[in-house]
Parts: C-alpha cells; sequence; structure tokens
C-alpha cells in the first residue's frame, strides 16, 4: 500500500497542479485528509480516483511520506494506479 504524488506540472489558472493517488481510496482519503483537502475536490467524481494537489500541497505530500511518480516516465504506472481506484469505487476486487 502506497500513496503517489506525480509531478507538479500540469498548468490551471496559473499554478501548477499534481495528481495525488493511492493502491487503494481509503488511503488516498485518509492521506488527503491529513493534506486538508476536503472528500469533495475530486477532479472524477465517478471514480474518485485522485486529487489534484498544487505544487505546495505536492511537497508536503511528499514530507508526509508520499512517493514520487513521474507522469511521462511511470505512465503506465499512473494507469494502473488509477484503474485499481476506478474499479474499487464501482464496487470490483482490487
Amino acid at each position: 500500500m502506497a500513496v503517489y504524488v506525480d509531478d507538479a506540472v500540469w498548468p490551471w489558472r496559473g499554478e501548477r497542479w499534481a495528481h495525488l493517488m493511492a493502491d487503494t481510496l481509503d488511503e488516498l482519503h485518509a492521506f488527503a485528509q491529513r493534506l486538508g483537502k476536503p472528500r469533495v475536490s475530486f477532479q472524477n467524481k465517478a471514480s474518485g480516483c485522485h486529487y489534484d494537489v498544487n505544487a505546495q500541497m505536492r511537497e508536503r505530500a511528499l514530507a508526509l511520506g508520499a512517493v514520487a511518480i513521474s507522469r511521462h516516465r511511470d505512465r503506465a504506472q499512473v494507469r494502473a494506479i488509477i484503474q485499481r481506484a476506478r474499479d474499487q469505487a464501482a464496487g470490483r476486487a482490487p
């Protein structure tokens, strides 16, 4: 079980954004709560597969033990993490 945060390179509204992901939704929610992110801030409300975090919050996540991954270099890993969360949200086994 792990929490991941990818590169804060996604520009939007003048800030750089990253994705906060985890192996399980419970782990994602618990970690996001430690960061001060409200549960309703999912970008994809249907699947709840990740939180968007700004660059400053990404640094806090890393300080709290999140694993840094590269959105470009570790693309397959990012897709697998998000797919597991979507499966779990849909009620399928992780």
